[in-house]
């Protein structure tokens, strides 16, 4: 009893022992499948498929040296399709920059860019920039609290689109750090200078929600306040726990598709519910077969935030009624063989895993797992290597000799 109570204690107050509870919860999210109504964002999907036609050498040529792989017309052929749906914003998650053969095609993507009232473009800040070049301003927030030093620090801007297109649109920034983002956590607060600024999805939901950084109050390692009641919870570093499946509740299309409901929309055809809602959604532009694009995990981030999907972790409560549970069960463990031990606590921990499942699943609660389970099989352990002589006995008949005749 006292070594399971004594293991349970440190594992609630240490940080770093806690922290090992999300293996379980990456293996949850990543199991689960999202529940609710779609989120209000379209994907498209460019150079997904042949639009245009390309050369696949050069293509390839220009993906290796960092180049997009689509080129400003595609670009400008997707503008100019979803402009006659009149969404709220126009997103782009690559850095669009092209080779210099390309600028008299880059000023049709320009003319297109121009009738977009809300244009987000991709760009990517660096903790190493040109000390000869000045660094730019970036708007930041007005009204933080908490400890800022868990923030990720950047002092200057790496990669961006050209000066021209930065002037009619706002930029976003599409940094992953390893040392905060993976699978799961997605980073929506930097630091830039000292300032603390907004990262690429956070930009597009604040575009989204006609929301200024001057109406926005962050807490760090609590939440990000919005008008009108909006709350993201956030953690220190500015992080949010997303769903990897997030990104099935978004609408994915391709080029060719948004292209045909243009045409349809243009003839005075109806070109399908999901085309005619784009007036109140955000439109994300991606290049999958591009292998330089980011990972897809802006449109689940966007998608968690626009449906209020977060993620919450039951309360500290549930893990102290475990563990008394845990030890209250020790001294009942005697008398059960070792073999019906081992099966019990393989009946259990599946039985568990189901049931974080489905909860994570319906209500978005994730229970843990390492501290339970870990209990239960500590107890198996200590049941095994018990010696057989400190294990109470069932009591025995009492033998009566039968008497000398």
């Amino acid at each position: 009893m006292l070594v399971v109570l004594l293991l349970g204690i440190v594992f609630l107050r240490e940080p770093r022992l806690e922290q090992s509870e999300e293996f379980f919860l990456r293996w949850l999210l990543k199991n689960s499948e999202p529940h609710g109504p779609m989120a209000p964002l379209t994907v498209v999907e460019i150079g997904h498929d042949a639009v245009l036609d390309r050369d696949p050498a050069k293509e390839a040529a220009s993906s290796r040296a960092g180049k997009s792989g689509v080129s400003p017309l595609e670009f400008a052929l997707f503008l100019q399709s979803v402009l006659e749906f009149k969404p709220t914003v126009v997103a782009f998650e690559n850095i669009l920059k092209w080779r210099e053969r390309d600028k008299d095609q880059e000023q049709v993507f320009i003319d297109q860019a121009m009738r977009v009232p809300k244009l987000l473009l991709a760009a990517e800040l660096t903790a190493t920039p040109d000390p000869d070049a000045p660094g730019p301003e970036i708007p930041g927030f007005a009204q933080v609290t908490g400890k800022r030093g868990d923030l990720v620090e950047f002092s200057g801007i790496g990669r961006q689109p050209d000066e021209e297109m930065r002037l009619i649109a706002t930029a976003g920034f599409i940094n992953l750090p390893i040392e905060i983002a993976d699978g799961i956590h997605m980073p929506l607060l930097f630091r830039y200078r000292g300032e603390v600024i907004p990262s690429f999805a956070l930009e597009a939901i604040m575009l989204w929600l006609r929301v200024t950084p001057a109406e926005v109050t962050i807490d760090l390692g609590s939440h990000i306040s919005l008008p009108h009641g909006h709350k993201i919870p956030i953690r220190a570093d500015g992080t949010l726990v997303i769903s990897p499946n997030a990104g099935k509740q978004v609408r994915r299309i391709t080029l060719n598709e948004l292209a045909l409901a243009t045409q349809q929309h243009g003839a005075g055809k109806k070109a399908g519910p999901e085309f005619e809602s784009m007036r109140d959604q955000i439109v994300l532009a991606r290049t999958p077969a591009n292998p330089l694009s980011p990972p897809d995990i802006f449109a689940a981030t966007m998608a968690t935030i626009q449906t209020n999907a977060y993620i919450h972790r039951v309360h500290w409560i549930f893990d102290c009624v475990i563990l008394v549970l845990a030890v209250a069960v020790v001294g009942m463990l005697r008398n059960v063989s070792r073999v019906d031990l081992a099966l019990g606590a393989i009946a259990f921990t599946a039985a568990y895993f189901l049931i974080a499942l489905a909860i994570v699943s319906r209500w978005l609660i994730w229970l843990p797992g390492i501290l339970p389970l870990g209990a239960i099989w500590l107890l198996v352990v200590l049941s095994i290597v018990t010696p057989r002589g400190h294990r109470a006995k069932p009591p025995t008949a009492t033998t009566i000799p039968p008497p000398v005749p």
